[in-house]
């Protein structure tokens, strides 16, 4: 009986302050959802290290991303609700695959699992649980979504009717360029070729002798993302890596190096980790096979004898087909497309077309893929959206517009009919 009277005051002194720290970790509650100030945490946090982020010392900029982050939260959790009425489900192997995807992506901003581990403050194990639990949510969103506006379409009158009232406020069509360009790709020499087998090949017989791979890997390895996890490359799937490296790991069974393999990046050591099913984990020692001054220098002169030809009248369609190491030149005769101005991805190419006029052609520059020449073959002037020239990009704009409105109505009376009860005085 004593020991019956002492539970039951342990009880009543112990769960209450549970129940208020489970409590106060609750900022809403949407229909039989709840939103908690971790998750509100998770998401930001993902936010943060996926756009690059520099939050310290800002702490208003902090709150302003948890309060945002709340608001799409109501949301998510008001189509979470809808997605179970409709029964919608993710198959694991999509969810596994977002995850892992999400995971690496994270792992390799902040350079180790060990550091991600430091930035959110938990385990990796805890870290994969969570990220799993965001992005089965996202998907489940996505599919409620788009099962009720995917199909949605509009009429030429609507698009029309959409200029007429917004012509003054929409965008002008900004400034385009049409370009092509010959690609070198510097080739190491046969020296260089020899030097980084044999450092490969040196390694190879310390591992052999009994050195510890991941030891080496530290060491020696030019991969150095991963040689900061002892050569650890995670969780791969067929085509996540190139065709040489897989060929040969998919192979090996659990705790077997291979020999050297080579591929487009250099000499490679790999051994296996674990087999899970279709999936493999591996870790690597790479070493680079690096290209001379000398080999890049030959380059240069190939790319400026071309670039004579094509000034001298030669069609640089031609030169391309015949010369480019890109490997859809097959495809497209050199000629990459347009493009806005301001949003070519590759920076090089964004500095090297703006200092040129249409019909010129630079000279040989080097970005991460090699070595170039760019024809500007037409650069389209910035100008006001219209009927006549614009109908495909008015079109795609009016049905965002008319998609997002129907959305937010939708949202409306969603919330009608699921209770919401929201406190932001807990982050």
């Amino acid at each position: 009986m004593i020991n019956k009277i002492l539970l039951i005051l342990i009880t009543f002194l112990i769960i209450p302050t549970i129940a208020q720290q489970l409590i106060e970790g609750i900022v809403g509650v949407v229909g039989n959802e709840i939103i908690l100030k971790t998750e509100i945490e998770q998401y930001v946090q993902n936010y943060i290290i996926q756009n690059r982020i520099n939050v310290r010392n800002n702490e208003k900029l902090v709150k302003d991303l948890m309060k945002n982050t709340l608001e799409r939260l109501i949301e998510q959790k008001i189509l979470l609700t809808k997605a179970e009425e409709d029964t919608i489900t993710i198959a694991d192997e999509i969810l596994d695959a977002r995850v892992d995807q999400r995971i690496n992506y994270m792992i390799n901003q902040v350079g180790s699992e060990s550091e991600l581990e430091k930035v959110f403050g938990s385990s990796m194990k805890k870290i994969r649980k969570d990220t799993r639990t965001v992005i089965k949510e996202q998907l489940l969103v996505e599919q409620t979504r788009a099962m009720n506006f995917q199909g949605m379409k509009i009429s030429r009158r609507e698009v029309e009717e959409f200029y007429k009232q917004y012509k003054d406020s929409l965008p002008g069509m900004p400034e385009t360029v049409e370009i092509s360009h010959i690609l070198k790709i510097v080739k190491p020499s046969d020296e260089s070729l020899s030097v980084a087998y044999d450092k490969a090949s040196s390694i190879l017989a310390e591992i052999k002798a009994g050195a510890d791979f991941e030891t080496l890997a530290e060491k020696y390895s030019d991969d150095k993302a991963s040689a900061k996890r002892g050569g650890d490359l995670g969780l791969i799937s067929r085509g996540d890596f190139v065709t040489e490296f897989e060929t040969a790991a998919f192979q090996l069974k659990d705790g077997e190096i291979s020999d050297i393999v080579q591929s487009q990046f250099g000499f490679h050591i790999i051994q296996m980790i674990e087999r899970r099913g279709e999936k493999i984990r591996t870790r690597h020692i790479l070493i680079q096979v690096l290209p001379t001054p000398e080999d890049e220098q030959r380059v240069i002169n190939e790319l400026n004898q071309l670039r004579t030809r094509a000034l001298n009248g030669e069609d640089f369609s031609e030169l391309a087909m015949q010369y480019s190491d890109d490997e859809n030149v097959t495809k497209d005769r050199g000629f990459l497309g347009e493009f806005e101005t301001d949003k070519l991805i590759i920076p090089e190419f964004k500095s090297i077309v703006r200092g040129l006029q249409p019909g010129e052609i630079s000279e040989p520059f080097r970005t991460e893929f090699g070595y170039h020449i760019v024809l500007l073959n037409k650069r389209n002037a910035e100008r006001k959206i219209s009927l006549e020239n614009d109908w495909v990009k008015l079109e795609e704009v009016a049905l965002n517009f008319k998609m997002e409105k129907e959305y937010q109505k939708w949202m409306e009376e969603l919330k009608k009919n699921i209770p919401i009860e929201i406190y932001e005085d807990r982050i």
